[in-house]
């Protein structure tokens, strides 16, 4: 499983500019069956993407971003082996 974290790297009137294709991109991730839970942060200063598949994939994915192609975020790709679940949720477990 993948923990993608964005933080906004300009002013959150920038990301609403660009938040509709970025949404795009987002229900693109759960059509593809990678998207599991996504969100913003709060205080808005980006979002998290709970996510599965390949990282070379993934990778690339996030670099279609909308978001990032205009430079509005940077993301943090973090690979977490899950191990343990509540009922469920073994789709997470590696």
């Amino acid at each position: 499983m993948f923990i993608l974290a964005l933080t906004y790297v300009k002013p959150n009137e920038e990301a609403d500019k660009h938040m509709e294709p970025h949404m795009a991109w987002v229900r693109e991730g759960y059509a593809r069956g990678w998207f599991l839970a996504s969100g913003r942060k709060v205080p808005r200063t980006g979002g998290v993407v709970l996510a599965v598949g390949q990282r070379a994939e993934i990778e690339a994915y996030v670099a279609e971003d909308p978001f990032t192609v205009h430079g509005i975020a940077e993301y943090e790709i973090t690979e977490v082996a899950i191990t343990t679940t509540t009922q469920g949720l073994d789709i997470l477990k590696s």
